[in-house]
């Protein structure tokens, strides 16, 4: 028989995870609609009461992204330019009401390969804490998310946040999305890109990462790699080529074929990079 539970305290929801097997639910946004017309029959962990996971904020070299946090809520807070390509990508998931319930961190946890969130974050360097009864640990976004629907939290970890490394305050993000229509709609190519400039006006640092290409969202570091030291104005975009895609491996479904993504993903990283650079 099922039970669910909803602490107020992290340490007892801690506690009920290393005592068995529980699926951590907030928002339920993916959890719920995946069980229309069945019982559930699993034990549930609500955090949605937790005191103080709900926040974003500063906390000296980065910023801190809480594990019940919401798509509105992101949207809504006073964070720096170089959120925008996040804030963009929290406009894109789904309606307001699941923008209202959803949270940044199921929609890591979920690992989907066309979560709206992943590009933005693997583009920012974000980590991921993990606590336990055992205590904490910080792990990359990108040796956090293993593939579809696959993550690196152990069965008694819940994630407590995400840390995001502080950018140069003249650093500027993007965030692009192709689907079938313009809203409510899955991805068929993401690209999410952060860029900060060198006094000089050349590329000092450029960070692009591609969705629903891979498994998993993946930075495009040959790409980044040869645009540094490049001037960053509006010839930079057109110095991107088809090899600079090679490492993404498309699949193709109903939504579109694998050679359309891979041409799609050309064309959206060139518009990235020329969004940054207007």
């Amino acid at each position: 028989m099922s039970s669910y539970l909803r602490p107020t305290e992290l340490d007892e929801a801690l506690q009920a995870l290393a005592a068995g097997d529980r699926i951590i639910v907030a928002g339920g946004t993916d959890f719920y609609p995946a069980r229309v017309g069945k019982p559930v029959d699993e034990d549930i962990l609500d955090v949605t009461a937790i005191d103080g996971l709900r926040r974003i904020e500063p906390r000296g070299d980065h910023f801190h992204i809480g594990a019940t946090a919401t798509w509105t809520d992101l949207i809504r807070a006073d964070l720096p330019d170089w959120f925008r390509a996040m804030k963009q990508a929290a406009r894109e998931v789904g309606g307001v009401q699941i923008q209202n319930a959803g949270t940044i961190i199921g929609n890591i946890c979920n690992a989907s390969p066309a979560a709206d969130g992943v590009p933005g974050l693997v583009a920012l360097d974000a980590s991921v804490v993990l606590g336990s009864v055992s205590g904490e640990r910080e792990v990359p976004i990108t040796e956090f998310v293993l593939g579809n629907r696959k993550t690196a939290r152990k069965p008694d970890e819940m994630v407590l946040g995400l840390n995001i490394p502080v950018c140069g305050t003249d650093a500027k993000s993007a965030f692009l999305k192709l689907g079938a229509r313009k809203y409510l709609v899955i991805s068929i190519v993401m690209v999410s890109a952060v860029l900060e400039k060198a006094a000089d006006g050349t590329v000092e640092r450029l960070r692009i990462a591609v969705g629903s290409c891979s498994e998993v969202a993946k930075r495009l570091t040959a790409l980044e790699a040869d645009l540094v030291g490049k001037p960053a104005d509006g010839g930079l975009a057109a110095l991107v080529t088809e090899d600079h895609i090679a490492p993404l491996s498309p699949i193709g479904d109903v939504r579109g074929s694998a050679e359309y993504r891979s041409d799609a993903a050309l064309t959206l990283v060139r518009r990235a990079i020329a969004e940054l650079t207007e």
